[in-house]
């Protein structure tokens, strides 16, 4: 017989997961709200908040034998939050707002990018390896860019966007580490 109190743990444990996920959106939400506000050095910490927290989930999904479509599908949202749109508004803020449409078009193709990419992978059958660069190797590439704005100028930005973009929806295979 089963008993009340394993049954309880085990929910809790298959939401876990679910939990962490939830924590990378935060992060990411958190971020976005620093980048408004003009304080986009300090949202840095949380955009690697929210890899650290997307390194985790699937990790504890996978222990706890976890693992879902449902919780595919969240993590694939709050990942294009946190590393789609939170480092792409980060570097429009930064330095590509003074390039006003060609900023604005690398931005929202970055964040489109995103998005296929994510949806891709969801559609897919998971083969071992990554079909592109995986949307949180992009958006940290990106965050890490900004320690580049005083010593570039906004092309290189325009130009990183769309390189990163490209890659995201290649179909470079990338073995999972």
């Amino acid at each position: 017989m089963i008993s009340p109190d394993y049954v309880e743990q085990s929910k809790v444990k298959a939401q876990l997961a679910n939990a962490i996920t939830l924590m990378n959106l935060c992060f990411g939400v958190i971020a976005i709200i620093l980048i408004i506000k003009g304080l986009g050095h300090m949202s840095l910490l949380f955009i690697f908040l929210a890899a650290l927290f997307d390194r985790f989930d699937g990790m504890v999904a996978r222990h706890y034998n976890a693992e879902s479509l449902f919780g595919k599908e969240l993590d694939s949202l709050c990942d294009l939050v946190s590393f789609g749109l939170a480092p792409a508004l980060l570097i429009y803020e930064t330095t590509l707002y003074s390039t006003p449409w060609l900023g604005i078009i690398a931005t929202v193709f970055y964040v489109l990018a995103g998005a296929v990419r994510l949806a891709r992978y969801n559609a897919s059958e998971f083969d071992g390896a990554f079909y592109g660069v995986p949307i949180t190797v992009a958006g940290v590439v990106m965050t890490l860019s900004f320690f580049l704005v005083p010593y570039v100028g906004p092309l290189f930005f325009v130009i990183l966007m769309l390189i990163m973009s490209v890659l995201m929806i290649s179909n470079i295979r990338i073995a999972k580490v």
